[in-house]
């Protein structure tokens, strides 16, 4: 298999001819701080550092799945080794989730160099590659934010822009309808058009072909053209998806990070609830 990268993907076979080159990031959750680092040091990618995704959150832990303030940011992304000209490859499991949320953050805060490695561990293994055991710790570097981007749309703007938006929601059928319900309400934001995270990856969890998901949005209703907005519980779905609407193409995609913790428990903000029939 030959190497390939490009502005959001690499592969096994890349990575691994560039490990000296790049800070790969382990992002693997697996349901608290103490399982996920458990997992990491029984066997990761070598040279891995890794990172625990709710340290990448805000410290107000209402609604524990927002985005860090900017010194907060800063603090914890020089801490894991971030500098201003590095190349991070982040991976997870399930198809990479944490470590698109990860992409996420330093997208929002105007870092190009960070890409994915597609299929996650599991692609790693599967092309033969070898784990090491046990903590690789992190060289402390000074991150610096490059020019803010427009990547991510807080609570009140999105409220303000209902009708002027394309708004994604990202999560399972069962939670847009509302016969799931994961806060106070169950529904969806006003205007969501459905378009499961899921939906954009193949059995491996990689992620489809360009064409393919672009092919999957416009059929849900989305315009590659329009300003589009993603969510889902807690930001981490989202952030998954709106990757993959950049890979086929859209122009402007940004995450509500607060996503349905925020907006369900919030009984100012409107839902819609599909009819019972």
């Amino acid at each position: 298999m030959s190497e390939t990268a490009n502005a959001y993907l690499v592969d096994a076979p890349w990575l691994a001819a560039h490990l000296d080159d790049v800070l790969v990031v382990d992002c693997r959750f697996t349901g608290d701080r103490d399982s996920s680092l458990a997992a990491y040091l029984l066997g990761h990618i070598p040279t891995a550092v890794h990172s625990y995704w709710l340290d990448l959150c805000a410290e107000d832990t209402r609604v524990m799945t927002l985005l860090p303030d900017r010194d907060r940011a800063i603090a914890a992304l020089s801490e894991l080794g971030v500098g201003p000209r590095t190349l991070v490859v982040a991976y997870a499991d399930n198809a990479d989730l944490y470590a698109a949320r990860l992409w996420h953050l330093l997208r929002v805060l105007g870092h190009a160099g960070v890409r994915l490695l597609d299929g996650g561990l599991a692609a790693w293994t599967a092309d033969g590659g070898a784990l090491e055991t046990g903590e690789v710790l992190p060289r402390p570097a000074r991150f610096e934010p490059g020019a803010p981007l427009e990547a991510a749309i807080g609570v009140h703007e999105l409220r303000d822009r209902l009708a002027g938006v394309r708004i994604v929601d990202t999560r399972s059928p069962e939670e847009f309808a509302g016969t799931q319900v994961r806060a106070a309400r169950g529904g969806h934001i006003p205007g969501a058009v459905l378009l499961p995270w899921n939906d954009l990856i193949d059995d491996a969890g990689r992620f489809l072909d360009p064409a393919e998901i672009r092919h999957r949005a416009v059929g849900a209703g989305l315009d590659p053209t329009a300003e589009t907005v993603t969510y889902c519980q807690g930001g981490v779905r989202a952030a998954h998806a709106a990757l993959a609407l950049q890979l086929a193409g859209f122009e402007h995609v940004r995450v509500y990070d607060g996503s349905w913790a925020q907006w369900g428990n919030d009984p100012s903000s409107p839902i819609e609830v599909p009819a019972v029939t």
